[in-house]
């Protein structure tokens, strides 16, 4: 490790009136790191995995862009192989990032700045260093002209200054954000020199300047891109590297219906597929390629929270304000009708944001919980404190009446009526909306959902949009009902002003979907991110996951405890799993043996 020049460690010292930590190779954001600073390689990786082959991927949609920091265009799959970040996180810890592009990681006790320093062999593909004006310049040209985002994520960074050549320091807002000095750090870097000669705002098909391990080679716009791994790339020896990017091609092929992409599959035009379609997975892979042996089946393992998938209200329609209508309607979904003749019994419900993990609320209040909680009783609904949230159970036939008749009780006690087979709200209006979907595969679950809407007098019309179109509805926030997905780590921090926060409800390209405006759910948001420990952090996640749940913003789906991977018998995985995560990057190919 280099050593500063005094005064400039004086100063630093001395200004903030704090002792600052030594220079460190990885931040956990609680405890300490796994991996000691002379690691010689992440545990679930192959260290000695070989270099070489192609690897066949697919995705659904259409792409008209290599630029994946703007609103504007759909960008291509694959696109963050280009580019390093100042750090990296491990696959087997809850949130710990180890220095990628920075060597060293300096920051005082209380975390209210950080200092990276840039390794002096980092490069650009063009040859030319990585440094902390690249830093500087990527910081301010996301923030302000990159996606809305970013400008919000980065909210609390109050400044951003090269202190030298490769010294960059990110000033933080006062206040308790421990994760600020973690998630700058996930910043992928741009090249100053590149992008001060384009034109960032406009989408462009022209393969981009990058530092990391692969270059875009080839590609049909719309149809096809193919990237190639560089065997320049500065950091292919780092610790955090080996056993990683190990295709010496990756490509993307399109497809437009996931139905055609299956049988693509199994005719050998991809090699890998991760499965989220329960039926496919029990009965979709039948045929030659299978019985033979060339394509295995097999299942991961892992400890991720599943997050809520779940069908999402819009909370900006006036219709959906009413939390007794939100509460009741989950009643017209039949999970376990669902879950045994569509997925073949491979489910759970889902009952908590933060499912499959120690954050999920469960049981009555803890007195930590309730410390949180009390403060905000008169704002938040009354079953937070008193009853265990589950989401309605069927008896699985198909026909739902009691749970009908539990939901026409709410509806007719809140001065809902039925007239003519129309349910109208106390102030007389029809309850009709749309269910906005992109795939036939949910037409098979939506459809069900819809049919037993109409036993309320509900009319729930069912439309399906090409994905373009239903990405861009959902950037509008253009839409009554979705199926969405609110992901999950198990480090909650700022993500979650994102999702929940009143600040990110009108913010175009907001992950608040929901639209949620609600000072309670604020003020428990801004606790998660405060969070001093991981004690703390578990308490508050809990507080908010119940403060979420007796909202009735959604109507949970449900999840699964492991990925489903089907692969053809040419590629190789390291035998050991990552309990976090799915890195695809440690797979290799045989051939390259």
């Amino acid at each position: 490790m280099r050593r500063f020049l005094l005064p400039a460690l004086l100063a630093g010292l001395f200004s903030h009136g704090l002792h600052a930590a030594p220079g460190e190779h990885a931040i956990a954001m609680h405890g300490e790191p796994k991996y000691p600073a002379d690691f010689t390689h992440f545990d679930y990786v192959n260290p000695d995995a070989p270099k070489g082959g192609l690897l066949r991927r697919h995705t659904i949609g259409t792409y008209d862009s290599f630029n994946p920091f703007i609103s504007r265009g759909s960008p291509a799959a694959g696109l963050g192989m280009l580019y390093d970040s100042l750090t990296t996180s491990s696959s087997d810890e809850p949130f710990t990032q180890y220095g990628l592009l920075a060597e060293r990681i300096e920051m005082p006790e209380d975390r209210s700045w950080v200092i990276y320093h840039l390794r002096e062999e980092a490069r650009f593909a063009d040859g030319k260093p990585v440094t902390a004006e690249d830093v500087v310049y990527t910081f301010n040209l996301l923030t302000e002209k990159g996606q809305p985002f970013y400008s919000f994520y980065y909210g609390d960074v109050e400044k951003v200054e090269a202190l030298d050549a490769r010294r960059v320091r990110f000033s933080f807002s006062e206040g308790d954000n421990r994760e600020l000095a973690l998630i700058v750090g996930q910043m992928q870097v741009l090249p100053k020199h590149y992008w001060e000669e384009r034109n960032f705002e406009r989408g462009t098909l022209e393969p981009p300047l990058g530092s990391g391990p692969y270059r875009i080679v080839s590609h049909e716009p719309g149809r096809r891109v193919v990237y190639e791994r560089r065997d320049d790339y500065w950091g292919k020896d780092l610790p955090v590297n080996r056993g990683r990017h190990n295709f010496g091609r990756i490509s993307y092929e399109y497809f437009l219906d996931d139905t055609v992409a299956l049988e693509a599959f199994k005719g050998g035009r991809y090699d890998l597929r991760l499965e989220n379609v329960a039926a496919n997975w029990a009965n979709g892979y039948q045929g030659p390629a299978l019985s033979r042996g060339h394509i295995i089946k097999e299942t991961f393992d892992h400890s991720l929270p599943s997050g809520m998938q779940a069908f999402t209200y819009n909370l900006r329609r006036p219709l959906f304000q009413d939390r007794t209508l939100r509460k009741a309607l989950a009643y017209a979904f039949d999970f376990e009708w669902t879950n045994q003749n569509l997925f073949h019994g491979q489910y759970r419900r889902t009952r908590s944001y933060f499912q499959n993990s120690e954050l999920a609320a469960d049981g009555l209040p803890s007195k930590d919980e309730l410390a949180i909680l009390e403060p905000l009783r008169e704002q938040l609904p009354e079953e937070v404190f008193t009853s265990v949230y589950n989401p309605p159970k069927s008896d699985g036939s198909g026909r739902p009446r009691d749970n009908l008749l539990r939901a026409q009780t709410l509806l007719r006690e809140a001065g809902y009526t039925l007239r003519d087979g129309q349910l109208h709200t106390p102030d007389g209006r029809p309850v009709r909306f749309e269910i906005l979907i992109d795939s036939a595969t949910w037409e098979r679950v939506t459809l069900p959902f819809a049919n037993n809407l109409r036993g309320l007098g509900v009319r729930a019309e069912v439309r399906r949009v090409d994905h373009t179109q239903y990405v861009e509805r959902l950037r509008r926030f253009d839409f009554d009902m979705v199926v969405n997905v609110f992901p999950q780590s198990n480090s909650p921090g700022n993500e979650q002003r994102d999702f929940w926060h009143s600040s990110a409800a009108d913010r175009p390209d907001s992950r608040n979907l929901l639209g949620l405006e609600d000072p309670a759910i604020d003020r428990l948001v801004d606790l998660v991110i405060s969070a001093t420990d991981r004690d703390a952090l578990v308490t508050r996640v809990r507080a908010l996951d119940r403060a979420l749940q007796w909202g009735h913003y959604v109507i949970p789906n449900w999840y699964t405890d492991h990925f489903r991977i089907a692969y053809w018998r040419h590629l190789a995985h390291p035998g050991k799993p990552a309990p976090h995560g799915l890195p695809l990057d440690t797979w290799w190919h045989k051939d390259a043996e």
